[in-house]
Order: structure tokens, then sequence, then C-alpha cells
């Protein structure tokens, strides 16, 4: 049976600057280990600096402790925010990265947008476009065969990347312009919602520029999943948790850019309608399988909630829903369900 499931570790805590994290990030090592185990095809690690839940600021640190700990899942760091990084320091560090996890990464680059993250880490946010093409020009240089010319001189970037000719890299976006990109480089496009008109405009400068990819999206749908055997009773007390986090991402909104999930509910009885997130039991979950369901994201540490519940959730996916299916290997899986926009 072809499901899809993902582990989304994004550590978002209690929004206070000064939580302790330390038991969390032992614990998602430990859930990583575990989902490997279990069958999931996917962990995905992500981006976002400057946040009072503490949302994960480091993803490739993350991701080396994963590769550490797991031996089947593909490890896809969605969205990478391309732009703030030195581009030779970040395709040395891939690099690595993809030699850890013998080949099992998934890069989904981002733009970003919000400023405060450019302004915190010394880039110029007027020009976030200008330094993503900058950066993986420099990047497939980096990683190809011959030294690649910086500042005038040749230097040759090691280690090369155990896949070749370099990690699997998607862009990720929501606009014309990472549509364009995408097609220019001939890299896969990640969209997190269903966009027609820019995946129209993707396939058609696909033509255009004479490269080839493939538009990835989650299934009509698609939402965070938990589980429990009383739903009523855990939205009351995973509920707030939930809020955190929707509250904290709703925060960073923009006008003009486009996002999933924009209303902020008032409420765990307006987050249950909301479409954020849902709570089933194993039966349900199953019977949803049955009926075609193909993909499922758990984020068992969702906005500080207790780490003996999110244990609680991610055994009930993995003993009580995969266990009972016929999962085929994860192992080559280009899943990177999860993306942060």
């Amino acid at each position: 049976m072809n499901v899809v499931a993902a582990l989304r570790l994004n550590m978002t805590n209690v929004d206070d600057p000064v939580a302790g994290h330390r038991e969390r990030y032992r614990a998602a090592l430990e859930m990583a280990e575990y989902a490997d185990r279990a069958g999931f095809a996917v962990v995905n690690c992500e981006e976002h600096h400057g946040s009072g839940t503490g949302w994960l600021p480091a993803p490739l640190l993350l991701a080396a402790a994963v590769a550490a700990r797991t031996e089947r899942m593909r490890i896809s760091i969605g969205a990478l925010l391309v732009p703030l990084y030195e581009p030779v320091r970040l395709a040395e560090d891939l690099a690595v990265l993809d030699n850890l996890c013998g080949g099992r990464l998934t890069v989904v680059a981002g733009i970003g947008y919000r400023p405060a993250e450019y302004a915190a880490l010394g880039r110029d946010f007027r020009r976030r476009g200008k330094l993503m093409d900058e950066a993986l020009e420099i990047m497939f240089a980096a990683w190809g065969k011959e030294p690649v010319q910086l500042h005038g001189r040749p230097f040759d970037v090691t280690p090369k990347p155990c896949t070749e000719p370099h990690p699997q890299l998607l862009i990720a976006g929501m606009s014309a312009a990472a549509a364009r990109r995408a097609a220019r480089f001939g890299l896969p496009l990640s969209l997190p919602m269903a966009m027609p008109e820019v995946e129209e405009l993707y396939y058609a400068e696909l033509s255009r520029c004479g490269t080839t990819g493939f538009v990835h999206k989650t299934e009509p749908g698609s939402k965070l999943t938990l589980l429990h055997p009383d739903p009523d009773t855990a939205w009351h007390s995973y509920g707030p948790h939930i809020l955190t986090e929707i509250r904290e991402y709703a925060s960073w909104r923009r006008d003009g850019v486009p996002r999933p999930h924009e209303t902020v509910p008032d409420s765990v009885e307006a987050l249950r309608a909301h479409g954020y997130l849902e709570i089933l039991t194993p039966e349900e979950l199953r019977d949803q399988i049955a009926a075609g369901r193909t993909e499922i994201l758990i984020n068992p540490l969702i906005g500080g909630l207790p780490i003996e519940e999110g244990w609680a959730a991610l055994r009930l996916l993995g003993d009580e829903v995969l266990a009972r299916l016929d999962l085929a290997p994860t192992v080559g899986r280009s899943a990177s369900a999860g993306q942060s926009s």
C-alpha cells in the first residue's frame, strides 16, 4: 500500500524564549529513530529564526543528528532558507550531510519572506532573489568535478556529495518568480498548497527553457495529524499547544504573500474546525487509508506538547496503523511532506 508517513520536527515549544529545550531535542532524535524502524518515509526539518517558541533555526545540525540515528528514511530540509547562507559553506555542509545519510537527503530550497530573519543574519532582504540565484549557481559549480572560480582563483570544494550530480533539490515557493527560477535551473517546484496558475507557468517555463522537472504538492485537504484513543479528550489537552504554533505562524503574515492557514482561531473549538490539524483514533485513520488516503504528517512535539503525549501519539501511528500496512521500502522515495512555508 502506497502510504507516505512523515515525521515533522520543527521543534516548536511553549511561547517563552527562555524555555528549556534540551529534553525535547533528545526526544526528537529518539522519535526519529523509532519512526525509521516503524516505516516512515521521511523526516522533515524546517528553518525559522527569532521565534518565541524556538522554531528550529539550525536544520542542518538537526538533520545531521537524525542521519546518525536512522538508516532508511529520507531526511528532508524544507524549507532551507538558502539566501541566508554563505554559498560555498552551504555547498560543503550539504555535501557532508548527503554523505552522512548515504544519499537520503532532500533539500527544499526556500527564499523566505520575513525581513527580520534577513536583518538578523546580515543579509539584504531586497536582494533575496539575486542571493538565491547566486547561491544556486555557486553550489552547482561547487558540486561539479572541476574547481570553481572564487574571487578570481580556482577552488576545489570537497567532499563531493554522495548523490550525483548533487543532493535531491527542489525549489519552494508560491510565486511566479519561484516557478521561473525552478524551471531555469531544471529543478522540481514544491508548492505547499494547490496553485494552478503557478503550476501552469512552471510547466510553460520548462518548455521555454528546455529543462525538465515536476511539481511536488501535498494531496488535497492535507493537514497535520495526531492520534489519540479519545479525540474529544485530546482536543482539550492538545489544543492549547496547537494554538501556540498556529498563532506564531500567523504573526509572520505579510501582505501580498499567500500562505496556507492564514486565519487564527480564537479557541480550541474554533481550532477543531480550522483545518490545520486533526486528531483521530487509529481506527479512523485506518479507515481513511482504506478509502484512499496516501499521506500522513505528524508533529508529536508541536507547540510544547508534553513529550510523553507526543510519544503516545507517535506510537499509535507506528504500532496501530503503519504496522498493519504492507508498506513498500522507503529508501529512495522523494517525499518532502511537511514543508514549511
